[in-house]
């Protein structure tokens, strides 16, 4: 005869609700860790043409091209040439972006990030925490 005092160990609901928790966790890892891989290259990218030598002389036109290559290279997709501030202060040229993520999680539920890069040193609080 078994004496319940000794026995310990979880119940099978108990598994089955850490079981749910564990997968719902790895559903939200799978669809937001893209976004923010993604976010981490947009902003090296702006990163590396703010701090490029001839970047004070280029024109807007050429900034964007450049960050199309780049963004051609780095496959990434979320945001183009076209949603990117150019801003030349203090003799600096700025480059942001701003942007939103969205990705369905399941049924009508969806995941969404906020996304704000720039090459100034200034960054967003994100970019901050990121590190």
């Amino acid at each position: 005869m078994v004496n319940r005092k000794q026995q310990n160990g979880m119940t099978m609901i108990g598994m089955l609700f850490v079981a749910i928790i564990v997968v719902f966790a790895a559903l939200v890892a799978m669809k937001l860790i893209p976004a923010y891989t993604e976010f981490l290259e947009v902003r090296k990218i702006l990163k590396d043409l703010g701090s490029e030598v001839g970047s004070k002389g280029m024109s807007n036109a050429e900034i964007r091209e450049r960050f199309d290559k780049r963004a051609d290279i780095d496959n990434i997709t979320s945001i183009k040439s076209s949603d990117l501030l150019i801003n030349r202060e203090r003799g600096q040229t700025i480059i942001s972006v701003e942007y939103t993520f969205r990705t369905e999680l399941v049924g009508n539920v969806s995941l969404l990030a906020d996304f704000s890069a720039s090459s100034d040193s200034r960054e967003s609080k994100i970019a901050k925490q990121l590190e």
